[in-house]
């Protein structure tokens, strides 16, 4: 017998539960509603979520992975600084106009509470985490996994991560015509990073 294959699954639950949330809301909505209408097990769906709340934030998970990736390979740049507005960039990339997350652009219609916000901004922060654990290892030298850290690299990494939130929030309600996601962070990211740079950090 041959199944659908693992690959599709993943798309197919993350589908139904978008179409699930904007018909009939994000509490009305139940896993096995999800299920049925991606055509899978239950058991399919929690070898991908952990929970129902995790399928609003599949775009913001991969993001952060995607982040993850692209600074390290920029490792051992001479420009750290320049390396996480290129990291930024290549994440941001990844993005195509219908990729724009509907958590961000029809939270209303979904009923998204401030609960399940918050849940959003925690995953969020821990972009900025990730940049500031790449900076101090990178400009000041110190084990980044240290509760130690200087606080100018928080400080960075809060106002990068604060202009590219600005980025995404506008080009997911600019609609589905909107420019690529790149050309939104090269004009918010870029002047804080040479704002920094030019303070001779």
């Amino acid at each position: 017998m041959v199944g659908r294959p693992r690959a599709s699954s993943q798309r197919m639950l993350e589908e139904a539960a978008s179409e699930l949330f904007l018909e009939q809301g994000y509490a009305k909505t139940t896993i096995e509603q999800i299920t049925q209408r991606a055509g899978v097990s239950r058991n399919t769906f929690f070898n991908y979520f952990g929970s129902k709340s995790e399928l609003l934030w599949v775009e913001l998970d991969a993001s952060l992975q995607a982040l993850t990736d692209a600074l390290a390979e920029r490792a051992t740049a001479d420009d750290p600084l320049g390396a996480v507005e290129e990291a930024l960039l290549v994440t941001a990339a990844g993005f195509t106009a219908d990729r724009a997350p509907l958590v961000l652009t029809q939270y209303d219609v979904m009923g998204i509470d401030a609960e399940l916000r918050a849940a959003g901004l925690a995953r969020a922060l821990a972009h900025a985490e990730l940049i500031e654990r790449y900076l101090v290892a990178r400009l000041w030298g110190v084990d980044p996994r240290g509760a130690a850290r200087p606080l100018q690299a928080r400080a960075v990494a809060l106002a990068v991560l604060g202009a590219a939130a600005a980025a995404v929030g506008r080009w997911a309600a600019d609609g589905p015509t909107r420019s690529p996601l790149v050309s939104y962070l090269e004009r918010t990211v870029h002047p804080v990073v040479d704002g920094y740079r030019r303070a001779g950090l």
